[in-house]
Protein backbone atom coordinates (compact mmCIF):
# COMPACT_ATOMS: atom_id res chain seq x y z
CA UNK A 1 0.00 0.00 0.00
CA UNK A 2 1.37 3.57 -0.93
CA UNK A 3 0.84 6.00 1.79
CA UNK A 4 -0.23 9.59 0.85
CA UNK A 5 2.84 11.92 1.75
CA UNK A 6 2.42 14.22 4.73
CA UNK A 7 -0.78 13.15 5.50
CA UNK A 8 -0.54 10.85 9.23
CA UNK A 9 -3.40 9.12 11.49
CA UNK A 10 -2.68 9.66 15.17
CA UNK A 11 -3.09 6.63 17.70
CA UNK A 12 -3.79 7.85 21.49
CA UNK A 13 -0.20 6.75 22.44
CA UNK A 14 0.99 9.46 20.54
CA UNK A 15 -1.12 11.99 22.04
CA UNK A 16 -0.59 11.03 25.59
CA UNK A 17 3.27 10.96 25.02
CA UNK A 18 2.67 14.67 24.79
CA UNK A 19 -0.48 16.66 22.79
CA UNK A 20 2.46 18.93 21.62
CA UNK A 21 3.13 15.81 19.05
CA UNK A 22 0.21 17.47 17.17
CA UNK A 23 2.42 20.61 16.76
CA UNK A 24 5.40 19.01 16.10
CA UNK A 25 3.91 16.66 13.00
CA UNK A 26 1.70 19.43 12.05
CA UNK A 27 5.01 21.55 10.81
CA UNK A 28 2.53 24.97 10.68
CA UNK A 29 -0.47 22.92 8.44
CA UNK A 30 2.64 21.50 6.44
CA UNK A 31 1.17 18.45 7.04
CA UNK A 32 -2.21 17.28 7.80
CA UNK A 33 -3.07 15.48 11.01
CA UNK A 34 -6.19 12.98 11.83
CA UNK A 35 -7.45 11.14 14.56
CA UNK A 36 -10.53 8.99 14.44
CA UNK A 37 -13.82 9.24 17.31
CA UNK A 38 -11.79 6.31 18.53
CA UNK A 39 -9.01 8.18 19.62
CA UNK A 40 -11.23 10.54 21.73
CA UNK A 41 -13.38 7.79 23.46
CA UNK A 42 -9.59 6.43 24.31
CA UNK A 43 -8.91 10.02 25.36
CA UNK A 44 -11.90 9.98 27.48
CA UNK A 45 -11.51 6.95 29.54
CA UNK A 46 -7.78 8.17 30.23
CA UNK A 47 -8.91 11.53 31.41
CA UNK A 48 -10.45 10.80 34.91
CA UNK A 49 -6.67 9.31 36.12
CA UNK A 50 -5.49 11.68 38.07
CA UNK A 51 -2.59 9.67 39.25
CA UNK A 52 -0.46 9.01 36.03
CA UNK A 53 0.86 11.32 33.47
CA UNK A 54 -1.52 10.19 30.97
CA UNK A 55 -4.65 10.85 32.17
CA UNK A 56 -2.81 14.72 33.09
CA UNK A 57 -1.80 14.90 29.43
CA UNK A 58 -5.27 13.56 28.46
CA UNK A 59 -7.20 16.34 30.32
CA UNK A 60 -4.37 18.82 28.47
CA UNK A 61 -5.84 17.54 25.04
CA UNK A 62 -9.11 18.12 25.94
CA UNK A 63 -8.49 21.63 27.49
CA UNK A 64 -6.55 22.57 24.36
CA UNK A 65 -9.80 21.44 22.10
CA UNK A 66 -11.78 23.36 24.88
CA UNK A 67 -9.83 26.30 23.47
CA UNK A 68 -10.11 25.52 19.35
CA UNK A 69 -12.20 26.75 16.89
CA UNK A 70 -13.88 23.80 15.80
CA UNK A 71 -16.84 23.47 12.91
CA UNK A 72 -18.08 20.44 10.87
CA UNK A 73 -16.59 20.25 7.13
CA UNK A 74 -17.96 18.61 3.92
CA UNK A 75 -16.20 15.63 2.42
CA UNK A 76 -15.29 18.34 -0.34
CA UNK A 77 -13.71 20.77 2.16
CA UNK A 78 -11.39 18.03 3.25
CA UNK A 79 -7.89 18.72 2.07
CA UNK A 80 -6.70 16.34 -0.89
CA UNK A 81 -5.00 13.33 1.56
CA UNK A 82 -8.00 12.64 2.67
CA UNK A 83 -10.66 12.41 -0.40
CA UNK A 84 -11.10 8.14 -1.57
CA UNK A 85 -13.22 7.04 -4.80
CA UNK A 86 -15.16 5.31 -2.35
CA UNK A 87 -17.95 6.32 -0.15
CA UNK A 88 -17.59 5.84 3.26
CA UNK A 89 -20.69 7.82 4.71
CA UNK A 90 -17.86 9.18 7.94
CA UNK A 91 -18.59 11.99 9.00
CA UNK A 92 -15.93 15.16 9.18
CA UNK A 93 -14.98 17.63 11.75
CA UNK A 94 -11.97 20.10 12.30
CA UNK A 95 -10.62 21.78 15.02
CA UNK A 96 -8.13 24.75 14.75
CA UNK A 97 -5.85 24.90 17.76
CA UNK A 98 -3.84 27.60 18.84
CA UNK A 99 -0.72 26.87 21.05
CA UNK A 100 1.32 29.65 23.46
CA UNK A 101 3.36 31.31 21.60
CA UNK A 102 5.50 31.53 24.81
CA UNK A 103 5.96 28.01 25.18
CA UNK A 104 6.36 26.81 21.20
CA UNK A 105 8.14 29.90 19.04
CA UNK A 106 7.42 28.40 16.27
CA UNK A 107 3.83 28.83 15.93
CA UNK A 108 2.72 31.29 13.00
CA UNK A 109 -0.48 30.01 12.79
CA UNK A 110 -3.40 27.88 14.22
CA UNK A 111 -3.13 23.99 13.75
CA UNK A 112 -5.34 22.27 12.05
CA UNK A 113 -6.62 18.82 13.48
CA UNK A 114 -9.26 16.68 11.41
CA UNK A 115 -11.62 14.55 13.71
CA UNK A 116 -12.66 11.38 11.36
CA UNK A 117 -16.13 10.18 12.93
CA UNK A 118 -17.62 6.57 11.76
CA UNK A 119 -20.55 4.91 13.44
CA UNK A 120 -19.87 1.66 12.07
CA UNK A 121 -16.98 -0.03 11.48
CA UNK A 122 -16.70 -3.32 9.26
CA UNK A 123 -13.82 -5.01 11.12
CA UNK A 124 -16.50 -5.11 13.93
CA UNK A 125 -18.80 -7.71 12.54
CA UNK A 126 -15.35 -9.80 11.89
CA UNK A 127 -13.40 -9.22 15.08
CA UNK A 128 -13.13 -12.05 17.85
CA UNK A 129 -10.17 -11.38 19.82
CA UNK A 130 -10.67 -9.63 23.45
CA UNK A 131 -8.71 -7.24 22.54
CA UNK A 132 -7.52 -5.13 20.13
CA UNK A 133 -10.82 -4.29 18.61
CA UNK A 134 -9.52 -0.12 18.93
CA UNK A 135 -6.48 -0.80 16.88
CA UNK A 136 -8.65 -2.81 14.29
CA UNK A 137 -10.81 0.37 14.09
CA UNK A 138 -7.93 2.55 13.62
CA UNK A 139 -6.33 0.32 10.94
CA UNK A 140 -9.24 0.61 8.86
CA UNK A 141 -9.27 4.24 8.58
CA UNK A 142 -5.57 4.13 7.90
CA UNK A 143 -6.63 1.70 5.15
CA UNK A 144 -9.31 3.14 3.72
CA UNK A 145 -7.73 6.92 3.43
CA UNK A 146 -3.94 5.29 2.60
CA UNK A 147 -3.12 7.68 5.81
CA UNK A 148 0.25 7.13 7.44
CA UNK A 149 -0.14 5.69 11.61
CA UNK A 150 2.03 7.48 14.24
CA UNK A 151 1.71 5.07 16.87
CA UNK A 152 3.96 4.53 20.26
CA UNK A 153 2.38 0.90 21.12
CA UNK A 154 5.12 -1.29 19.04
CA UNK A 155 2.57 -3.83 18.80
CA UNK A 156 0.09 -1.78 17.17
CA UNK A 157 3.05 -0.45 15.29
CA UNK A 158 4.17 -4.52 14.23
CA UNK A 159 0.28 -5.42 13.10
CA UNK A 160 -0.63 -2.45 11.16
CA UNK A 161 2.79 -3.13 9.42
CA UNK A 162 1.57 -6.49 8.65
CA UNK A 163 -1.44 -5.29 6.98
CA UNK A 164 0.57 -3.37 4.99
CA UNK A 165 -0.27 0.03 6.38
CA UNK A 166 2.87 2.75 6.77
CA UNK A 167 3.44 2.83 10.30
CA UNK A 168 5.76 4.79 12.15
CA UNK A 169 6.81 5.94 16.09
CA UNK A 170 7.26 9.46 17.44
CA UNK A 171 9.24 9.54 20.96
CA UNK A 172 10.20 13.19 22.07
CA UNK A 173 11.98 11.14 25.63
CA UNK A 174 13.99 9.02 23.84
CA UNK A 175 18.00 8.80 22.64
CA UNK A 176 17.54 7.03 19.45
CA UNK A 177 21.56 6.69 19.30
CA UNK A 178 23.20 6.94 22.82
CA UNK A 179 26.14 5.05 21.69
CA UNK A 180 26.79 7.77 19.85
CA UNK A 181 27.12 10.20 22.46
CA UNK A 182 31.03 10.89 24.02
CA UNK A 183 31.47 12.14 27.11
CA UNK A 184 35.28 12.00 27.30
CA UNK A 185 37.50 13.59 24.79
CA UNK A 186 41.41 13.44 24.49
CA UNK A 187 43.85 16.51 22.96
CA UNK A 188 47.11 16.49 21.92
CA UNK A 189 48.87 19.83 22.08
CA UNK A 190 52.37 20.74 22.79
CA UNK A 191 51.97 24.56 23.40
CA UNK A 192 48.96 26.65 24.76
CA UNK A 193 45.52 24.18 24.57
CA UNK A 194 42.75 25.40 23.31
CA UNK A 195 39.64 23.75 21.78
CA UNK A 196 37.17 24.81 18.52
CA UNK A 197 34.86 26.87 19.18
CA UNK A 198 31.18 25.18 19.50
CA UNK A 199 33.20 21.65 19.74
CA UNK A 200 32.20 20.91 23.29
CA UNK A 201 29.72 22.82 25.71
CA UNK A 202 29.99 20.44 28.66
CA UNK A 203 32.48 20.14 31.66
CA UNK A 204 34.26 16.75 30.89
CA UNK A 205 37.56 14.75 31.40
CA UNK A 206 40.11 15.25 29.74
CA UNK A 207 43.63 13.81 29.79
CA UNK A 208 47.10 14.86 28.48
CA UNK A 209 50.14 13.20 27.38
CA UNK A 210 53.08 15.41 27.78
CA UNK A 211 55.70 15.07 25.79
CA UNK A 212 59.66 15.15 26.29
CA UNK A 213 62.97 15.68 24.03
CA UNK A 214 65.30 13.26 24.52
CA UNK A 215 69.44 13.16 24.09
CA UNK A 216 69.10 11.63 20.78
CA UNK A 217 66.66 14.37 19.35
CA UNK A 218 63.78 12.15 19.70
CA UNK A 219 60.54 12.94 21.61
CA UNK A 220 58.85 10.38 23.70
CA UNK A 221 55.89 10.22 25.60
CA UNK A 222 56.48 10.80 29.45
CA UNK A 223 53.36 9.50 30.68
CA UNK A 224 52.59 12.33 33.08
CA UNK A 225 48.91 13.50 33.15
CA UNK A 226 47.22 16.69 33.47
CA UNK A 227 43.47 17.60 33.59
CA UNK A 228 41.24 20.24 32.93
CA UNK A 229 37.61 21.46 32.38
CA UNK A 230 36.46 22.20 28.65
CA UNK A 231 35.18 25.99 29.98
CA UNK A 232 34.63 28.43 27.37
CA UNK A 233 36.80 27.01 24.84
CA UNK A 234 39.80 26.91 26.92
CA UNK A 235 40.68 24.63 29.36
CA UNK A 236 41.03 25.22 32.64
CA UNK A 237 43.31 23.34 34.79
CA UNK A 238 42.67 21.03 37.79
CA UNK A 239 44.90 20.44 40.23
CA UNK A 240 43.84 18.03 42.20
CA UNK A 241 46.88 17.45 44.69
CA UNK A 242 46.61 21.04 45.29
CA UNK A 243 42.58 21.11 45.40
CA UNK A 244 42.16 18.30 47.72
CA UNK A 245 45.24 18.30 49.29
CA UNK A 246 46.47 20.08 53.20
CA UNK A 247 44.18 22.75 52.93
CA UNK A 248 41.03 20.82 51.69
CA UNK A 249 38.76 20.86 55.35
CA UNK A 250 39.08 18.49 56.93
CA UNK A 251 35.20 18.24 58.16
CA UNK A 252 34.28 16.93 54.64
CA UNK A 253 34.88 13.18 53.16
CA UNK A 254 37.72 13.93 50.49
CA UNK A 255 37.02 12.37 47.35
CA UNK A 256 39.38 8.99 46.68
CA UNK A 257 39.63 8.76 42.97
CA UNK A 258 39.39 10.80 39.73
CA UNK A 259 36.32 10.41 39.75
CA UNK A 260 34.46 11.64 42.30
CA UNK A 261 37.24 14.81 42.17
CA UNK A 262 36.20 15.69 39.20
CA UNK A 263 32.35 15.38 40.30
CA UNK A 264 33.27 17.24 43.22
CA UNK A 265 35.36 20.08 41.07
CA UNK A 266 32.12 20.97 38.62
CA UNK A 267 30.03 20.65 41.58
CA UNK A 268 31.71 23.57 43.28
CA UNK A 269 32.93 25.34 39.77
CA UNK A 270 31.28 29.17 39.83
CA UNK A 271 29.87 28.57 36.52
CA UNK A 272 28.44 25.63 36.84
CA UNK A 273 24.52 25.74 37.45
CA UNK A 274 22.89 22.58 36.13
CA UNK A 275 25.08 18.99 36.58
CA UNK A 276 24.20 15.42 35.50
CA UNK A 277 25.83 12.79 37.20
CA UNK A 278 24.64 9.11 36.64
CA UNK A 279 26.79 6.32 37.89
CA UNK A 280 26.19 2.96 39.77
CA UNK A 281 24.68 2.46 43.11
CA UNK A 282 27.86 3.27 46.06
CA UNK A 283 29.68 4.93 43.40
CA UNK A 284 29.66 7.93 45.59
CA UNK A 285 26.97 10.46 44.25
CA UNK A 286 24.84 11.22 46.51
CA UNK A 287 27.80 11.61 49.42
CA UNK A 288 29.85 13.92 46.80
CA UNK A 289 27.09 16.11 45.94
CA UNK A 290 26.24 16.53 49.76
CA UNK A 291 30.43 17.62 50.64
CA UNK A 292 30.08 20.23 47.91
CA UNK A 293 26.93 21.57 48.87
CA UNK A 294 28.40 21.74 52.43
CA UNK A 295 31.40 23.36 51.39
CA UNK A 296 29.30 25.72 49.19
CA UNK A 297 27.44 26.55 52.48
CA UNK A 298 30.32 27.20 54.78
CA UNK A 299 31.81 30.01 52.19
CA UNK A 300 28.91 31.44 51.88
CA UNK A 301 27.82 31.10 47.90
CA UNK A 302 24.46 29.28 49.29
CA UNK A 303 22.02 29.36 52.01
CA UNK A 304 21.48 25.96 51.89
CA UNK A 305 20.94 22.55 50.70
CA UNK A 306 17.47 20.94 49.32
CA UNK A 307 17.29 17.28 49.22
CA UNK A 308 14.63 15.56 46.63
CA UNK A 309 13.43 12.62 45.30
CA UNK A 310 10.62 11.82 43.73
CA UNK A 311 8.12 9.05 46.01
CA UNK A 312 6.45 7.49 43.61
CA UNK A 313 8.99 4.36 42.48
CA UNK A 314 6.01 2.14 41.61
CA UNK A 315 3.00 1.47 40.07
CA UNK A 316 1.59 0.38 43.42
CA UNK A 317 -0.49 3.19 44.94
CA UNK A 318 0.70 2.16 48.38
CA UNK A 319 4.28 3.37 47.77
CA UNK A 320 2.85 6.73 47.20
CA UNK A 321 3.49 9.55 49.62
CA UNK A 322 -0.17 10.18 50.32
CA UNK A 323 -0.68 6.46 51.59
CA UNK A 324 2.31 6.50 54.06
CA UNK A 325 1.53 6.95 57.83
CA UNK A 326 2.51 10.41 59.72
CA UNK A 327 2.82 13.62 58.27
CA UNK A 328 4.70 14.80 55.90
CA UNK A 329 8.22 15.07 57.32
CA UNK A 330 7.52 11.41 58.52
CA UNK A 331 6.25 10.32 54.85
CA UNK A 332 9.14 11.93 53.98
CA UNK A 333 11.26 10.15 56.06
CA UNK A 334 10.71 6.88 54.08
CA UNK A 335 12.82 7.75 51.01
CA UNK A 336 15.67 9.79 52.56
CA UNK A 337 18.28 6.99 53.66
CA UNK A 338 20.34 7.80 51.39
CA UNK A 339 20.79 11.04 52.44
CA UNK A 340 20.71 10.03 56.14
CA UNK A 341 23.23 7.89 55.45
CA UNK A 342 25.28 10.31 53.59
CA UNK A 343 24.86 12.61 56.51
CA UNK A 344 25.83 9.92 59.33
CA UNK A 345 29.14 9.20 57.25
CA UNK A 346 29.75 12.84 57.25
CA UNK A 347 29.50 12.99 60.92
CA UNK A 348 31.49 9.92 61.61
CA UNK A 349 34.75 11.62 59.41
CA UNK A 350 33.95 14.87 61.96
CA UNK A 351 34.03 12.81 64.72
CA UNK A 352 37.09 11.59 63.85
CA UNK A 353 39.03 15.12 62.43
CA UNK A 354 37.71 17.51 65.96
CA UNK A 355 37.06 17.06 69.48
CA UNK A 356 34.19 19.63 69.11
CA UNK A 357 32.13 17.52 66.67
CA UNK A 358 33.00 14.21 68.82
CA UNK A 359 31.32 16.31 72.25
CA UNK A 360 28.51 17.89 69.51
CA UNK A 361 27.38 14.38 68.21
CA UNK A 362 28.17 12.05 70.65
CA UNK A 363 25.68 12.56 73.61
CA UNK A 364 28.32 14.28 76.34
CA UNK A 365 27.77 17.76 78.07
CA UNK A 366 25.93 19.96 76.86
CA UNK A 367 25.62 18.54 73.30
CA UNK A 368 23.16 16.76 71.02
CA UNK A 369 22.13 13.46 71.89
CA UNK A 370 23.57 10.65 69.29
CA UNK A 371 19.85 9.63 67.81
CA UNK A 372 19.53 13.23 67.07
CA UNK A 373 22.60 14.03 65.25
CA UNK A 374 21.36 13.52 61.83
CA UNK A 375 17.99 16.25 63.07
CA UNK A 376 21.09 18.01 64.58
CA UNK A 377 23.05 18.11 61.74
CA UNK A 378 20.42 19.13 59.24
CA UNK A 379 19.21 22.25 60.67
CA UNK A 380 22.77 23.50 61.66
CA UNK A 381 23.84 23.52 57.45
CA UNK A 382 19.93 24.21 57.05
CA UNK A 383 19.85 20.98 55.08
CA UNK A 384 15.66 20.34 54.10
CA UNK A 385 14.08 17.58 52.36
CA UNK A 386 11.37 17.94 49.68
CA UNK A 387 9.27 15.95 47.49
CA UNK A 388 9.00 16.74 43.77
CA UNK A 389 5.31 17.05 43.43
CA UNK A 390 5.53 19.78 46.37
CA UNK A 391 7.76 21.99 44.37
CA UNK A 392 5.32 23.21 41.68
CA UNK A 393 5.08 27.28 42.28
CA UNK A 394 7.74 28.18 44.35
CA UNK A 395 11.02 29.65 43.44
CA UNK A 396 14.40 27.67 45.32
CA UNK A 397 16.94 30.85 45.24
CA UNK A 398 20.34 30.06 46.50
CA UNK A 399 20.43 26.62 47.08
CA UNK A 400 22.06 23.39 46.34
CA UNK A 401 19.56 21.31 45.12
CA UNK A 402 20.02 17.56 44.98
CA UNK A 403 17.81 15.71 42.84
CA UNK A 404 18.02 11.82 43.73
CA UNK A 405 16.75 8.71 41.71
CA UNK A 406 16.42 11.14 39.08
CA UNK A 407 15.88 7.86 36.32
CA UNK A 408 12.53 7.68 38.22
CA UNK A 409 10.78 11.36 37.24
CA UNK A 410 9.38 12.04 34.20
CA UNK A 411 10.06 14.47 31.35
CA UNK A 412 6.90 17.02 32.90
CA UNK A 413 8.55 16.68 36.12
CA UNK A 414 11.94 17.41 34.83
CA UNK A 415 10.54 20.69 33.40
CA UNK A 416 9.22 21.82 36.50
CA UNK A 417 12.19 21.12 39.01
CA UNK A 418 14.24 23.00 36.65
CA UNK A 419 12.03 25.84 36.09
CA UNK A 420 11.40 26.00 40.35
CA UNK A 421 15.72 26.79 39.68
CA UNK A 422 15.71 31.18 41.32
CA UNK A 423 18.89 32.94 41.08
CA UNK A 424 22.24 31.92 42.65
CA UNK A 425 21.24 28.10 43.02
CA UNK A 426 22.79 24.98 41.58
CA UNK A 427 20.71 22.23 40.44
CA UNK A 428 22.50 18.33 40.75
CA UNK A 429 20.34 15.36 38.88
CA UNK A 430 21.42 12.13 40.37
CA UNK A 431 19.87 9.40 38.03
CA UNK A 432 21.23 5.60 38.97
CA UNK A 433 22.47 3.41 36.34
Amino acid sequence: MTATPNCYLLDTSVILDDPANILTISQNNQNIVVISNVILEELNTQKDDMRSEAGFYAREFFRLADDALGAPVSEQELPECLHTTRKHHDQYYKLSFTFDHALYDEVIESIDLYIVHREIYRVSHTFSESKGLNDAKISEIAQDYHLVLLTNDIAFKIAAQIKGIAAQSIRNARVEHPEKITFAHTYHYSREPSVKKDTHHNFEQLTFIQEAAGQNSEIYETGIQKYALALNNTLEWCDFDKRFGEFFDEMLVRPINLEQKFYFCMLTHPQNHITVVAGATGSGKTLMALQAGLELYNEGVVEGIVYARNTVTSNDQQAELGFRKGDEEQKLGYFMYPLYAAINFTIENQTRHSIDSQIEYTGMTNSVKRENATEHFMTKHHIEVMDIAHMRGTTISRKFVIIDEAQNITMHEAKAVITRMGEGSKLILLPAV
